[in-house]
Parts: structure tokens; C-alpha cells; sequence
């Protein structure tokens, strides 16, 4: 049917996994090209693409003075064009350059396609090494990498082991200590975990990539209670005439201020 003159969609629900394996969704319009010289240009590019069907959008990204990044993206009105365009010219050499044309994704989508195509060796050694890594941070100044590696050796075979340095050599007091199993890394956390090395209690953990850190992190603050959020202090006022917050006083947050009393008439 349509409604306001457009055909109306009407089908079953489809999870987001089984959406992205139907017919439909390989189809797309959106182009990327990288591998550009730095001479190329958007007419360039409409010459180039033009040929396959019509462009409704395209550009070449640049930094903000004007200098190419050597990439960019054209947007087909027919997917067939779209399809057509990778086919032909993805691998053609253009002023010097091996271009690249492939289909525009998502960085989602990149990173999924990055995962599916690992070799299984690699896959292997993904899922192997997870949880054999350990942060360490408020180490000693004078810890270095020998240093970490013997006070960790003790605990099981040490694949590598890093002390994080400022670009001058000075200790950031973090580093990483990986092991050869999981049980050996789990022995060094729990027996190193608060220990006092130099001057510093050391801290130990299981590293962890950003994205989980954020995420737990974010768990953290949503399930503790109003009572256990952090205080904030204002600073303290001095006293006027009217009878405001003085010296001395806190204002803490989430308290209104005090009520203004008027002066009495004696």
C-alpha cells in the first residue's frame, strides 16, 4: 500500500544479525577511495566514477589547511553503479597510485570484518593470551624492566614485561608483565596485588582494553547510591550583614543555601 504517496514496507522481524545477511543489505551505495594522489581532486574523481552511473555526493577529505588526506567517498544513486565502480577501478593506478575502492562501512562494521577474516592462528592467539596480561601501576621510580622481571619470574614463565616511561626515560609508574598460562598470571595477582615494593604499595590487575574499562567503570557509578556519591565542597564565604554562609561554614551539594535572615528592628 501507500501512504503520502510512498510504498509501505510490511515484513517479519528480523533480528540485526539475520537483517545483515539478507540479499538486500549487501547492496550499497556509498563508495570509499583511498590511495589518492594529493593532486586529485573532486572533478578528478566525478570523471573517474562518472562513467559507471549517476553521483548524487562526493568528496576527497582534507586537513584544515586545505592538504589532501588522500581518501574520500562517492555516493551512487543506483547501487548496481556502486558495485560496478569497486569491481572495475579498485586496484587501477591513477597519477602513480594504486587506488582502493571498496564499499564505505561503518567503523563497527570494519572492526567485524577485520575479526572474521583473521587467520585461525591468529584467532588462536587472540583468545589464548586473553588474561595473561597484568597492569601494574603506582610502581617505584626505580623499578625497570629487569627489576619487574625479577620480582615477577618467581611466579611463572614472563613472555614480556614493560615499566611505561615519559618520552624523557622518567617511570610512569605503570607497566604491563605478561605470563605464559592464565594460572600464573592469576598466582603473581594475588600475591602481588598490595604488596609494598620500595616506598609504594603495588597495585596489580588483569589488563584490560579501553573499551572495558569504560564499561566497567560505567557499572560502577550506576549501582552506587545517592549516599555514596562524592561530596562537593564550596568554598567558604565570609560573613556579611544579612546573615549569608561565613567563614567556617560548608556548603555541600545538594543543600540549598542558607535562609537569609532579616536584621531585627530593636
Amino acid at each position: 500500500m501507500c501512504l503520502n504517496d510512498k510504498p509501505v514496507y510490511v515484513g517479519p522481524f528480523l533480528r540485526r544479525m539475520e537483517r545483515e545477511n539478507t540479499p538486500d543489505q549487501a547492496k550499497f551505495n556509498y563508495v570509499f577511495v583511498k590511495n589518492l594522489a594529493e593532486s586529485t581532486s573532486e572533478d578528478d574523481l566525478v570523471k573517474v566514477f562518472g562513467d559507471f552511473g549517476k553521483i548524487t555526493s562526493l568528496i576527497v577529505m582534507r586537513e584544515r589547511d586545505g592538504k589532501s588526506k588522500c581518501f574520500g567517498f562517492v555516493n551512487f544513486e543506483n547501487p548496481d553503479a556502486a558495485a560496478r565502480a569497486v569491481n572495475e577501478l579498485s586496484g587501477k593506478k591513477f597519477d602513480e597510485k594504486e587506488w582502493y575502492v571498496g564499499k564505505a562501512q561503518k567503523k563497527s562494521d570494519r572492526e567485524m570484518e577485520l575479526k572474521g577474516n583473521l587467520e585461525p592462528s591468529i584467532k588462536e592467539n587472540v583468545e589464548k593470551y586473553q588474561g595473561l596480561n597484568l597492569f601494574l601501576k603506582n610502581l617505584d621510580d626505580n623499578i625497570g624492566d629487569e627489576k619487574l622481571k625479577e620480582l615477577f619470574s618467581k611466579f611463572g614463565t614472563i613472555t614480556s614485561c614493560k615499566v611505561m616511561r615519559e618520552p624523557n626515560g622518567a617511570s610512569r609508574g605503570s607497566g604491563f608483565v605478561a605470563f605464559s598460562t592464565a594460572g600464573e598470571a592469576c598466582l603473581a595477582l594475588s600475591e602481588m596485588n598490595g604488596k609494598l615494593i620500595g616506598s609504594k604499595p603495588l597495585y596489580v590487575a588483569l589488563a584490560q582494553r579501553k573499551k572495558e574499562r569504560r564499561a566497567r567503570l560505567q557499572a560502577q557509578f550506576s549501582q552506587m547510591r545517592p549516599a555514596e556519591l562524592p561530596t562537593v565542597v564550596a568554598p567558604s564565604m565570609s560573613m556579611n550583614p544579612l546573615g549569608a554562609p561565613g567563614l567556617g561554614q560548608q556548603l555541600f551539594y545538594g543543600q540549598g543555601p542558607t535562609a537569609l535572615i532579616p536584621p531585627q528592628v530593636t
